[in-house]
């Protein structure tokens, strides 16, 4: 039952409607929480969707905003600054989708809710609140990761009253979102049944899983066996109890089962839906990870929207908990496209760029922001990395290697470096790349995980951006792939011949960064990676991807006849 209650943040007084009961059109009754100023004047209303729990959001009238490493960060509330939406003269509207937190219904994966498209959902929520005398008839969307990626699934829907949505830190083709480069990421599943600093979902008994929904148990069980049956996953205790136990874990158990792409990921990809979304979008992401940038651009590109604009903002790669940035652009955004203001954001460049190393910010109508010529750094003798290609053949140009066992039995990842010598004069590299590594392998199957550093004169470095692929998911998209901008299927796996020397290329993801004088490029390859560092320690508890459970002899060749290089985005 709707109950309003008054709250004071610092002077301001601010007015609660908790528990909206919002019907939906197959009978389901959605609920949620709208503040607003306490005159009750109608405004124009700002939505957030997710399963994390409305009552989390809450926090951010109270708690201060946390920045990792910080161990109060809790990656869930991302629903943005209550009291700095009311300040702009906006209602903020913080929902539970359907199956989640105190909405009915149930909710059978991700983004699909028992056949029901979450999108459907946030469509019939926005209608609903535009239709309240609290609201002027306007509305927009907010929130960080799920609740932006919410935003994109919503607005393809063309609900007539959502006027523009404003994304940052969304996560859009689910596959991309797991596997990365064939390699499982662990940080869905924290993000889902929280552990180690995130609350996860608001889980109720209706999350249930697609495959024990959906699919033959006979097939689900051989699903279960084939997956207990990879030396990864077998390895690692936490995958081996969900496959035996999926109840409670439905949707990291369904990830788990479905370890290639295909219809299973892209029945509601948010990139696939970009071309029926017709209002105003921007979309904003910040470097450090690799693959939400890549996404995020993906998405810009496929958008059909007359009015479209992409932010690459400045490392690190995580905003704080509660999500105070990126205020400043969305309230610029929307008080164009839902309060009418000529405030001239719409006559701004649509692309802007922060180039790390410079800190200069770059930009242009269309990504990338500047004409790019792809230039060669050869793995090269001595841990070097050069312009200049090996002359010499593997007789003399020996490989490099390591041997990785399983971190079953070891807490040392072996990592091999190869550096270029300082640079002397600013080097700028804007987009995509690609590392062409020649490697043989004792087994059927490893990781290969790439990461580009920019390492300077002191000894301080910070990391430019990442590769991943499994050796077995190898296989390059012919139609897509272009020279620096290789694209792999990941529909089907094949395993490695013992031995074989085979090419496998890498895709390098987007960054924007120059290499200063006297820095250097450093490039690290490992099959596992650190569990800390500079980097990780950024990063989410569980933000790593799952280690190779089998031990790995991995043999590097970087001569003549194998000329293993990265590919990198040079601006002309």
């Amino acid at each position: 039952m709707t109950h309003i209650t008054t709250v004071t943040a610092g002077t301001r007084e601010i007015t609660v409607r908790k528990d909206l009961a919002i019907p939906v059109r197959d009978g389901v009754t959605l609920v949620a929480d709208a503040y607003h100023a306490a005159d009750e004047k109608p405004r124009p209303a700002l939505i957030a969707l997710s399963p994390y729990g409305k009552e989390l959001q809450a926090l951010a009238l109270t708690m201060p905003p946390q920045r990792r490493p910080s161990p109060m960060w809790d990656g869930c509330i991302e629903a943005g600054d209550i009291a700095r939406v009311i300040d702009e003269g906006y209602v903020h509207v913080i929902g539970d989708l359907r199956g989640s937190g105190g909405s009915e219904g149930e909710h059978v994966g991700n983004y699909n809710a028992g056949g029901v498209p979450l999108g459907q959902d946030a469509y019939d929520v926005i209608e609903w609140v535009a239709a309240q005398p609290w609201c002027d008839g306007n509305v927009g969307m907010i929130g960080i990761s799920y609740y932006g990626s919410m935003q994109v699934l919503a607005a393809a829907e063309r609900p007539p009253h959502l006027k523009a949505i404003f994304v940052s830190g969304g996560h859009y083709d689910f596959y991309e979102t797991t596997y990365h480069g064939g390699v499982m990421w662990f940080m869905p599943r924290a993000a889902r049944e929280g552990r180690g600093g995130d609350s996860g979902w608001a889980f109720t008994d209706r999350i249930t899983s697609r495959m024990l929904e959906n699919v033959d148990p006979a097939e689900v069980s051989a699903r279960v066996a084939e997956r207990l049956a990879d030396p990864d996953v077998a390895a690692w205790p936490n995958l081996v109890h969900t496959l035996h136990y999926p109840k409670h874990h439905e949707a990291w158990f369904d990830i788990i089962t479905n370890d290639l792409d295909g219809d299973w990921y892209e029945e509601r990809n948010p990139i696939t839906l970009a071309p029926n979304i017709d209002i105003p979008v921007w979309l904003q992401i910040d470097q450090g990870r690799g693959w939400t940038m890549d996404g995020t651009i993906e998405l810009f590109q496929s958008l059909r929207s007359a009015n479209k604009r992409l932010s690459i903002g400045s490392y690190p790669p995580m905003q704080s908990r509660p999500w105070i940035e990126e205020h400043d652009k969305m309230f610029r955004w929307y008080d164009k496209w839902i309060k009418g203001i000529d405030n001239g954001v719409d006559r701004e460049p649509a692309v802007e760029v922060f180039v790390e190393g410079s800190r200069e910010t770059v930009t242009a109508e269309q990504w990338p922001p500047k004409p790019v010529e792809h230039r060669e750094l050869y793995l090269r003798p001595r841990r070097k990395l050069s312009f200049e290609p090996e002359i010499f053949g593997p007789e003399a140009a020996a490989p490099d290697g390591f041997f990785q066992a399983p971190l079953t039995v070891t807490d040392k990842v072996e990592i091999l470096s190869w550096s270029t010598e300082p640079f002397t004069e600013p080097a700028e590299m804007i987009g995509t790349g690609a590392f062409h590594l020649f490697a043989a392998i004792d087994q059927d199957d490893t990781n290969f995980i790439l990461r580009l550093w920019d390492a300077a004169p002191g000894g301080t470095r910070q990391l430019l951006t990442t590769a991943y692929l499994k050796a077995s998911q190898r296989e390059l998209d012919p139609v897509r792939s272009e020279p620096g901008s290789p694209v792999h299927p990941h529909t089907r796996k094949v395993p490695v011949t013992p031995g074989e020397i085979e090419e496998y290329v890498l895709r390098v993801y987007p960054f924007a960064a120059t290499i200063l004088p006297g820095h250097r490029v450093v490039a690290e390859l490992s099959c596992d990676e650190p569990l800390t560092d500079e980097h990780n320690s950024l990063l989410p508890p569980d933000a790593f991807h799952l280690p190779v459970g089998r031990p790995v002899t991995h043999t590097i060749y970087r001569d003549a006849l194998h000329p293993s290089r990265l590919v990198l985005p040079f601006t002309v």
